[in-house]
């Protein structure tokens, strides 16, 4: 059994994917970003005219990040309690772990999936954070 999720409370996806799919009782989430639903803008993100980062904050881009997340997973039929991996992209690893790792540590406090982070160089859109998450679903 194979579903394709697309969830109006997320962001729209930056290119020809689902926000989430099905297989199983397992629930693959597409690369998830802090993007604010219907609209391109980006939490805690200033850009420049040519729209290069200028500036940003790790720790909002985080909490907008993780609520895109729980959208999608509540979206789906699945929740924040059923994530059992997530794979963290950071632009920045010197600058932003210490702030992520206690921010992740609040949201994760009950449950703990398993976890991967790497610095990547950039990311499709301008952004600090993404995470790709993998849930259980009934």
């Amino acid at each position: 059994m194979s579903d394709h999720f697309h969830i109006s409370k997320a962001p729209a996806p930056v290119g020809l994917y689902p926000h989430a799919r099905r297989v199983g009782n397992l629930l693959f989430l597409s690369g998830v970003g802090p993007r604010q639903a219907g609209s391109n803008d980006i939490p805690g993100v200033t850009l420049d005219e040519q729209g290069e980062i200028l500036s940003y904050d790790i720790e909002t881009q985080c909490h907008s990040v993780f609520a895109n997340v729980r959208a999608i997973l509540e979206g789906c039929g699945s929740s924040w309690q059923n994530l059992v991996d997530v794979t963290v992209f950071l632009t920045n690893m010197k600058a932003d772990f210490a702030t992520y790792n206690r921010i992740y540590a609040e949201y994760f406090r009950d449950n703990q999936p398993c976890r991967t982070t790497i610095e990547i160089s950039s990311l499709p859109t301008p952004i600090a954070i993404e995470l790709k998450c993998i849930a259980t679903i009934d």
